[in-house]
């Protein structure tokens, strides 16, 4: 019979996170990166990292998901870094968080070990930290006896503004973007929760708070936390890159690949006979049937927001602007493309270019070509549109002149 070794170090995983941001339907920590959620993917770093007691702070009634998250995770450390005895999966526990943050860091102390000396607190969200990270919080913790941050230097201009107005330029060379896991001698932590009286965004501000000082070392690019839908994409392109083996090797890995431009499609049709006028490419067109839909039924600019927000994996048109959204009854081209281009921007791209293809008997497109063109990017910000038209021979519902079709094809690159 083996057994594990109580180790003196304990690394809090807070995972209870409900995700409102990410809009995925459900606890942020179990989301898929690939076909394993971002959970799994964070437990990974963890246990490469120096044996540790690990708690797993979980949404309440989500105790045995993340349990099996945890177990598995621990089982394939096993087989990468076998421990000297025991096995990992006999390190781990779960607790249930609390409404916030430091509710939930606080449910993890009172599941602490006895032996436990040196704290660590990480944020599942910031999956894929590599176990480098967690070696040096936790050497600096050890040989400083301070609070240990993570942190990479400030890179963007920064401003700093009243209502939309810029008031001054702010010196970046003093700051820092703070990252996890932030490491802790365990009696220090666990006074500074003991004090606290108001509730801070991480962990060493609230030792700080409390008189302990805070030191720190270098974090990593990867270590980024994943928040909203472009956050998700990054880290799955990573994870597409990068073999999970390679996520368990204490070796460093190799500095995250440029992200390449994507491509999206979509189509689109709808049917003659709504109310009022023909909206079609952005533009009213006198004399025509109008198209029937939610908003104006313009198929063609519908078929360029869903090419836009495939090629970003931001879900399409009925998704994100569906019958469900009224503010959308009877929009035109110019509201869909312009919210759409904000998303994009959100999620990191921009558009490159757009090319889109109407199928219908009418209306004739030759004369106004270059219009539509211009009113499409336009309401892109500037990216080139380019339209073209052809009928189908009376063959289809577009050949009898019931409706219109259209197949768009869109070109994004990083911001």
């Amino acid at each position: 019979m083996t057994v594990t070794p109580t180790p003196r170090i304990a690394v809090i995983v807070v995972a209870a996170g409900s995700g409102t941001r990410l809009d995925a339907g459900g606890p942020k920590a179990l989301v898929g990166i690939d076909e394993h959620s971002i959970l799994r993917h964070a437990l990974r770093g963890v246990f490469a990292a120096p044996t540790a007691q690990v708690v797993i702070v979980a949404p309440a009634d989500r105790e045995g998901d993340a349990l099996t998250e945890a177990y598995a995770a621990a089982d394939e450390a096993d087989a990468v870094h076998p421990l000297a005895s025991g096995r990992r999966r006999d390190l781990v526990g779960v607790v249930v968080g609390g409404s916030t943050r430091q509710r939930s860091v606080a449910a993890g102390l009172r599941a602490l070990w006895a032996d436990v000396d040196v704290v660590l607190v990480h944020d599942a969200a910031r999956a894929l930290t590599p176990a480098a990270v967690f070696e040096r919080v936790i050497d600096a913790v050890d040989a400083s006896g301070a609070g240990v941050v993570p942190v990479l230097p400030v890179i963007d201009t920064l401003k700093r503004v009243e209502s939309d107005a810029v008031v001054e330029a702010v010196d970046r060379t003093s700051l820092t973007a703070a990252q996890t896991p932030q490491g802790f001698p365990r009696p220090l932590l666990e006074a500074a929760y003991a004090a606290a009286e108001q509730e801070f965004t991480d962990d060493t501000a609230l030792v700080a708070a409390h008189g302990v000082s805070v030191r720190t070392v270098d974090g990593d690019e990867r270590a980024f936390k994943i928040t909203t839908r472009g956050d998700l994409s990054r880290a799955q392109m990573l994870v597409t890159e990068q073999p999970a083996a390679r996520a368990m090797s204490r070796e460093p890995a190799p500095p995250a690949p440029a992200v390449l431009p994507r491509v999206g499609v979509g189509t689109d049709v709808h049917a003659f006979g709504g109310d009022g006028e023909l909206w079609l490419a952005g533009l009213r067109w006198k004399d025509e049937p109008a198209l029937s839909g939610h908003s104006d039924g313009d198929a063609v600019s519908h078929a360029v927001v869903d090419a836009l927000l495939s090629a970003a994996g931001l879900g399409d048109i009925g998704s994100r602007f569906g019958t469900s959204r009224p503010e959308y009854a009877g929009a035109h081209a110019d509201v869909f493309l312009d919210a759409t281009r904000v998303l994009l921007h959100e999620a990191g791209w921009r558009v490159g270019n757009v090319a889109v293809q109407v199928q219908a008997n009418r209306p004739r497109f030759a004369a106004r070509r270059a219009e539509a063109e211009a009113a499409l990017s336009t309401a892109l910000g500037g990216a080139p549109v380019s339209v073209s038209a052809t009928t189908t021979d009376g063959l289809g519902f577009t050949g009898r002149g019931d409706g219109v079709s259209a197949f768009a094809v869109a070109l994004l690159l990083p911001r």
